[in-house]
C-alpha cells in the first residue's frame, strides 16, 4: 500500500521599483534664487532627483503624446546643456514627464538624438553614454548611467513598465486600458502610479507582439507570447476587450526554492525520494499556486547522471542539471503556417533518448501521448496541471486524454491513467501569499486514491477512497 500525505490546515507594498515621485524643482534655503533640484547638497553637482524613480515617458514614439511645462533653466544650466540641447530641453516634453526636472529634460533629449541615430544603425548603451555627456558635460557618471538605462527602456523595452519589472517583488502587471496600470505582490494587487495614455499602451503592445512575429487585431484580437525574460504575456484588443486594450504580464520568476519551504521535512523527504526512484508526479493546483516553482524544485533534483527533456509552451523552467534539452512550443505564424504543440514536442521527445521528461502544463491532446509514453518505459515524468486536489487532477488527466480520442472508452482511459500516473502534488496558497503542499497522494489502483498521514508526515492509518474516473 503507497504512502500518501495530507497536510491540515490548508484553505484549499508600493509602486513598482523605488517610490514614483512627481517632480518640479525643489526650493533651497537661505537667500538668493532657489536651489534647482537636480543639485546635490554639499556638492555643487548636478543629480537630478527625477532620474530614479520618476515616471517615465513614452516609449519610442515621437510629437504624438500630450505636452507639458519645458525644465526649468537652472536645472539645465546645472547639467550643462547648451546650444541645440538645451534648446530641446526648454521646449515642452512628452506626457509623463517631470515639469523642471532637468533630467527628465536630458533622457527627452538622449532619446531624440538616439531615436535619430538608430534610424541608421544600432545604438549600444556607451554610444548612448557618449551622447549624454556630449549633451550635459557637468553629469555625474551615476546620473548618466541612470539616463541611460531610462533612454534604453524606451527605445528598447517596455518604457514606463520597465521599473515594475525590474522590481523583484512584482509577479504580475495589468493594465486594464489606458491609465490604469495594477500590479501584484505577495499575492496583493494594487494600483501602481504608472500611467499610460491610448500612444503608450499601444506601443507597449506593438513592443510585444512585434518580436513574437504575431500580430493582434480585430480579427486576432487575443494574443499570448513571451518576452525575452521568459515572463508570460497575454494581450486583449477590441471588440472582445470592452474598455481595452488589456496586457497582462506575468513575470518569469521561478526561483530556487527548496523543498522544505513547501513542506514539512518529511513530506520534503519523501519528494525527494519519489523523484530518485523515478515516479511519474502530477502537480496540481490552481493559478499562481505556484505549481511551476514546485516543479522546479523536484525536477532539481533529478540525478545528473540522466538525460532531461523539457516541453514546454512558454519555457519557464531553469533547471542547473548538467544534461538538459529545452523545447518550446511555437503558436503559428502571421501565414497561418509554422505551429508546433506541444502534442508535437512530447512525440519528438520521444526520440530523443530522453531518460526523463518533464512537461511543463498538460492541458490539451499531449495528455493521451503522454499516458502513452508513461505506460511504454518512459517512467519518471514531472508535469503540472491545473486541479482543485488530487483526485480532481487524475479525473481532468483522464478527460483531456479522452478528448484527444473520441474512439477510447473510459475504462481505456482509466486503465491509462491508473497505471500511468504514481503521484499526485496538489500546492496552493494558505493565508494569502504563502505557497505550501497541501496533499501528496499516489494511486493505489481500483481507482482511488489514499490519505494515510498527517501533515507532520507521521502515518495515521486513515484511508479515505475516492473515484478517480467516472464509469463502472
Amino acid at each position: 500500500m503507497r504512502a500518501a500525505i495530507l497536510l491540515p490546515g490548508f484553505d484549499p507594498g508600493p509602486a513598482g521599483g523605488r517610490p514614483l515621485r512627481a517632480g518640479g524643482p525643489r526650493g533651497g534655503a537661505g537667500p538668493g534664487p532657489a536651489r534647482p533640484r537636480c543639485v546635490r547638497r554639499g556638492r555643487g553637482l548636478p543629480r537630478p532627483a527625477g532620474c530614479v524613480g520618476s515616471p517615465r515617458g513614452p516609449i519610442g514614439g515621437r510629437g504624438h503624446h500630450r505636452q507639458h511645462a519645458p525644465a526649468a533653466p537652472a536645472a539645465i544650466r546645472a547639467l550643462g546643456m547648451t546650444g541645440a540641447a538645451a534648446g530641446v530641453a526648454r521646449a515642452p516634453m512628452a506626457a509623463g514627464t517631470q515639469s523642471g526636472d532637468g533630467c527628465e529634460a536630458l533622457v527627452e533629449v538622449v532619446h531624440r538624438r538616439v531615436v535619430d541615430t538608430m534610424e541608421r544603425l544600432p545604438m549600444p548603451r556607451a554610444d548612448i553614454a557618449a551622447i549624454v555627456r556630449a549633451l550635459a558635460p557637468l553629469t555625474p557618471t551615476d546620473v548618466v548611467d541612470d539616463v541611460v538605462e531610462r533612454v534604453a527602456a524606451r527605445v528598447h523595452g517596455l518604457g514606463p513598465l520597465e521599473p515594475l519589472l525590474a522590481d523583484p517583488s512584482v509577479s504580475e502587471v495589468m493594465i486594464n486600458g489606458p491609465g490604469q496600470v495594477w500590479v501584484e505582490r505577495g499575492g496583493n494587487l494594487s494600483r501602481s502610479a504608472v500611467s499610460l495614455d491610448s500612444a503608450a499602451v499601444s506601443l507597449v503592445i506593438e513592443r510585444i507582439v512585434s518580436p513574437l512575429g504575431r500580430r493582434v487585431d480585430q480579427l486576432t484580437p487575443c494574443v499570448d507570447g513571451r518576452l525575452p525574460d521568459g515572463s508570460r504575456v497575454h494581450v486583449a484588443v477590441p471588440p472582445v476587450a470592452v474598455d481595452g486594450p488589456y496586457v497582462t504580464i506575468r513575470r518569469f520568476v521561478v526561483p530556487d526554492v527548496a523543498l522544505e519551504l513547501f513542506a514539512a521535512p518529511p513530506v520534503a523527504a519523501l519528494l525527494e525520494e519519489l523523484v530518485d526512484r523515478g515516479a511519474n508526479i502530477v502537480v496540481s493546483g490552481g493559478t499562481g499556486a505556484g505549481k511551476t516553482t514546485l516543479l522546479n524544485a523536484l525536477a532539481g533534483r533529478i540525478s545528473p547522471r540522466h538525460r532531461v527533456v523539457t516541453i514546454e509552451d512558454a519555457a519557464e523552467l531553469r533547471l542547473e542539471h548538467p544534461h538538459v534539452v529545452r523545447l518550446e512550443a511555437r503558436p503559428e505564424s502571421r501565414e497561418g503556417g509554422g505551429e508546433v504543440t506541444i502534442r508535437d514536442l512530447v512525440r519528438n521527445a520521444l526520440r530523443m533518448r530522453p531518460d526523463r521528461m518533464v512537461v511543463g502544463e498538460v492541458r490539451g491532446p499531449e495528455a493521451l501521448d503522454l499516458l502513452h509514453a508513461l505506460n511504454t518505459g518512459h517512467g519518471g515524468c514531472l508535469s503540472t496541471l491545473h486541479a482543485n486536489g488530487p483526485v480532481d487532477a487524475l479525473r481532468r488527466l483522464a478527460a483531456l486524454a479522452a478528448a484527444a480520442d473520441e474512439r477510447l472508452g473510459v475504462t481505456a482511459v482509466r486503465d491509462h491513467v491508473e497505471s500511468a500516473i504514481d503521484t499526485v502534488v496538489h500546492v496552493g496558497r494558505t493565508g494569502g501569499a504563502v505557497r505550501r503542499v497541501a496533499a501528496v497522494a499516489e494511486v493505489n489502483g481500483h481507482n482511488t486514491v489514499r490519505v494515510l498521514a498527517d501533515g507532520r508526515g507521521v502515518h495515521q492509518g486513515i484511508s479515505r477512497p475516492a473515484r478517480l474516473v467516472a464509469g463502472p
